[in-house]
């Protein structure tokens, strides 16, 4: 596994992902691409508010311009990886109340290559997947989802 290459892809609140905690985008098979669709996928935009005259027909609506983004959910696929039984629990345990607490509960998480920041906060953790047995000495690594919320979406 070519680690340099896993450096700086992913900062949340100033820190690597991969070197602080040995964690990084992954996907569910080889060739996937959810982490770029969650990411890509543009928010809602809030529905605009018509009024119905009884005289006329159909509905009038406002013609502002000023378009509000309805807040969104990323899911995104995460990856831990760690050199013993000892590291992967200690790394997993502070990645995830690193994402649980953020800053004041608010995470700013840069994918640079993507020139993209996005504000978001922790919502949940809908999917864990051992990629190792934990009982057995030597590397460990697993796979997991993290929901997050981005009230104001960054488009």
């Amino acid at each position: 596994m070519d680690t340099e290459a896993l450096k700086n892809l992913v900062i949340i609140n100033g820190k690597d992902i991969w070197t602080e905690f040995g964690a990084f985008l992954t996907e569910e098979k080889k060739g996937g691409r959810e982490n770029l669709t969650a990411i890509m996928t543009p928010s809602k935009v809030k529905s605009h508010v018509g009024v119905n005259i009884r005289e006329e027909n159909g509905s009038k609506y406002s013609t502002r311009l000023d378009v509000k983004n309805e807040e969104r959910d990323v899911t995104l696929h995460f990856a831990l990886f760690a050199g013993s039984k000892e590291e992967w629990l200690l790394r997993y345990r502070n990645f995830i109340t690193f994402l649980k607490q953020g800053q004041d509960g608010w995470l700013s998480v840069n994918l640079p290559e993507l020139n993209l920041t996005m504000r978001m906060f922790y919502v949940s953790c809908p999917g864990y997947k051992p990629l190792t047995y934990l009982w057995e000495e030597g590397v460990q690594a697993s796979r997991f989802k993290v929901t997050f919320r981005e009230p104001k979406p960054s488009f």
